[in-house]
C-alpha cells in the first residue's frame, strides 16, 4: 500500500497491484464443455516446471507454460480469442471492482483474538480470563458443528468488494485501488468488476 495525491492535494490510500500481462490460455465452450469461461494465465514459467501433459495442452493452445492459472465463468467477451494478451489498459478510471485473494495467515488463535469473544472476569482467583466458556450441554453429548472456538486464524479465501480504480498505469500494467485488498505482500489475487 502507498498513497497517491488528488487534483484537491488529498491524500488517497492506494494498493499497488499489477494487473497482466494475462494470456488467454483457453476458452470453454457449452457445445464442447457443457459450461461457458475464459482460461486466464499469469506468470510465465519455462517448460521444464510444468508437467508434460500440462506442456501439451499449451502446445496446443499456441502459448507458453504460465504460473497460475484461473477460470472467469460465463460467456466469453467479444474479440477474446486463445493466445491473446490482457492487460491493465481493460480496466479504467472509476471503475468498480472486487478483489479475491488469501487472507494472511495469523496461525492458531483463541477465541478472544479470533472471534472476539469478551474475557472474564480477573480477580478473585478466576481462572476463566480468556477462555471460550460453555460449549454446549450434557443433552448434545457432543460439540455442534459451526460453534465458535479456537482454530486457525485467516488463511482463508476472501472478497473485497466495491473498491474504486483510483489510477491506471498501462506502460507497466499497474493498477492503483483505493482501500486494502485481501493478502500480504507479492501475493496473486483476482480483479473482477464489481456484481
Amino acid at each position: 500500500m502507498t498513497q497517491i495525491f488528488d487534483e484537491r492535494g488529498v491524500a488517497v490510500p492506494v494498493t499497488v497491484l499489477e494487473a497482466g500481462p494475462c494470456t488467454v490460455v483457453g476458452l470453454r465452450t457449452v457445445e464442447k464443455d457443457g459450461y461457458a469461461a475464459t482460461r486466464l494465465g499469469f506468470g510465465a514459467v519455462k517448460e521444464a516446471r510444468v508437467t508434460k501433459p500440462v506442456a501439451g495442452e499449451y502446445k496446443k493452445a499456441g502459448t507458453k507454460p504460465q504460473r497460475r492459472i484461473i477460470e472467469f465463468r460465463g460467456e466469453v467477451a467479444e474479440g477474446i480469442e486463445t493466445g491473446a494478451e490482457l492487460k491493465a489498459d481493460v480496466f479504467s478510471e472509476g471503475d468498480k471492482v472486487a478483489v479475491v485473494g488469501t487472507s494472511k495467515g495469523k496461525g492458531f488463535a483463541g477465541v478472544v483474538k479470533r472471534h472476539r469473544f469478551g474475557r472474564g472476569p480477573v480477580t478473585h482467583g478466576s481462572h476463566n480470563i480468556r477462555q471460550p466458556g460453555s460449549v454446549g450441554s450434557v443433552d448434545a453429548a457432543r460439540t455442534w458443528k459451526g460453534v465458535k472456538m479456537a482454530g486457525q486464524l485467516g488463511n482463508i479465501k476472501t472478497t473485497t468488494r466495491g473498491l474504486t480504480v483510483v489510477k491506471v498505469d498501462v506502460e507497466r500494467n499497474l493498477l492503483m485501488i483505493r482501500g486494502a485488498v485481501p493478502g500480504p505482500k507479492n501475493a496473486i489475487v483476482t480483479i473482477t468488476g464489481a456484481a
